[in-house]
């Protein structure tokens, strides 16, 4: 059952905190050498990790390819998907206003940068973190893939939703003659839920082996020292859950209480391992069960890992005006809502950057006259702000598509939020008969 598979990742975290802890307590004596130990250990355990990341990935392709493709098709013309993609960035550009700002408020309200007291580093000094790349023309010319092939190998998300919007219109205009390429695409989808179902069974060891890496290396004390800026920000966090599923309470109702127990399991998943692309497949099957029809969460879920990382958007300002309170810069509030508007913009191109978040804040803050080098205040703790961050981004998808899919016509009925592991997934709502046969 997945209520078991959810049980199992619990139980890898659980171990993986205690297996972390005794380790380093157990072989962390101070020393250059004891670092380097624990570093070596911590290598092997990640193996697992980067393994599962890996069948993610191998996965994430040809999923949001067939997924879209099929959505696409099942539309029956472009009017309504041309309906629902203004929708979508309509609904990410308010979410990604609303992520900036409640950071910006909150951090202003809670200052956890002040007291620390930063001496100024030299004007040459930074924090090593790379940031080319983040230019309005590159982004966009970046956005249309020059090789399909290209950018499956390299899972360009965008790119491989532009390809696929282009596949579903044409698929649409060809009509009947294209029903055969359909009826293989439907296959394909039930084919790579199939594999994902199979690859999700190793998501509680990728989850021990993630965790315990993290806590043998740094131990429990790297978060002792900025406890109070992390507290400050998982608090930033739970307020914007808050507003994002009381705001979906608006337009879906109490369903939306069953909506978080329909993804709890991707949810934990993109907590556990801080990767977004981890829960790609399980949000799919997951939004499926809950209601919203498959040609609307294959197309508003790419998108909103492109669009939509609420998380990573209160993250930003959130960090960037951290730095400077710890280095005590005051920054007057009309700059403050300049920096908000900087990221806005600039944010819109980190999909598929590796710790993207901190990308787009070292290239933000030189512009601003805050030290880039005050990255390394929060470099030790990223990884454990980026869970948070991520389960949001996961969270703001899951309430987006809900949403627009009651805007196109209503949320389908429930199925059950608890199915058998090993069985294939149900096929989507509305599915050709084609679809279902190859399911069965």
């Amino acid at each position: 059952m997945a209520k078991r598979l959810t049980f199992y990742i619990l139980i890898g975290l659980l171990l993986g905190i205690v297996l972390g802890l005794v380790l380093n307590g157990w072989l962390d004596d101070g020393t250059p050498a004891a670092a380097a130990r624990l570093k070596a250990i911590a290598g092997y355990f990640s193996i697992g990790t980067t393994v599962f990341l890996r069948l993610i990935k191998m996965i994430i392709a040809p999923l949001v390819f067939a997924t879209l493709v099929s959505g696409i098709a099942q539309m029956g013309d472009t009017s309504a998907l041309g309906r629902v993609g203004a929708r979508a960035i309509g609904w990410f550009l308010g979410a990604s206003l609303l992520s900036l700002g409640l950071g910006l408020v909150l951090v202003n309200m809670l200052r956890p940068g002040v007291g620390i007291n930063l001496p100024l580093p030299p004007v040459t000094a930074d924090a090593g973190v790379a940031t080319a790349g983040f230019s309005l023309d590159k982004f966009i010319t970046h956005i249309v893939p020059a090789s399909m092939v290209d950018a499956m190998a390299t899972n360009e998300i965008l790119q491989i939703v532009v390809f696929s919007v282009f596949v579903g219109v044409a698929i649409t205009a060809v009509g009947e003659k294209a029903q055969p390429l359909v009826r293989g695409i439907d296959g394909l989808v039930a084919v790579m839920l199939r594999i994902t179902d199979y690859v999700m069974r190793f998501a509680p060891v990728a989850v021990f082996c993630a965790v315990t890496a993290t806590l043998a290396e740094r131990g429990a004390g790297v978060i002792g020292q900025l406890a109070f800026f992390m507290g400050s920000f998982y608090l930033a966090l739970v307020i914007l859950w808050g507003i994002l599923l009381g705001i979906g309470f608006l337009f879906i109702g109490g369903r939306i209480r069953a909506l978080v127990r329909y993804i709890r399991e991707p949810l934990l998943v993109a907590f556990t391992t801080a990767s977004s692309e981890a829960a790609y497949p399980r949000m799919l099957e997951a939004l499926d069960r809950f209601g919203v029809p498959p040609r609307i969460a294959s197309f508003v879920l790419p998108l909103g890992y492109s669009f939509n990382l609420d998380g990573s958007m209160i993250y930003m300002t959130f960090a960037s005006l951290f730095i400077a309170q710890a280095y005590g810069i005051a920054i007057p509030l009309g700059t403050q809502i300049a920096m908000l508007l900087f990221l806005m913009i600039s944010s819109k191109g980190i999909a598929g950057v590796p710790r993207a978040s901190l990308v787009v804040i070292a290239a933000v803050l030189p512009v601003f006259k805050i030290p880039e080098s005050g990255l390394l205040l929060i470099l030790a703790i990223d990884h454990f702000l980026d869970m948070g961050r991520t389960a949001t981004n996961v969270v703001g998808n899951a309430v987006a598509s809900a949403v627009i899919a009651k805007w196109e016509g209503g949320l389908d009925p429930a199925e059950p939020a608890e199915i058998a592991v090993a069985a294939v997934p149900a096929p989507p709502h509305g599915a050709p008969d084609s679809f279902r046969d190859i399911g069965g």
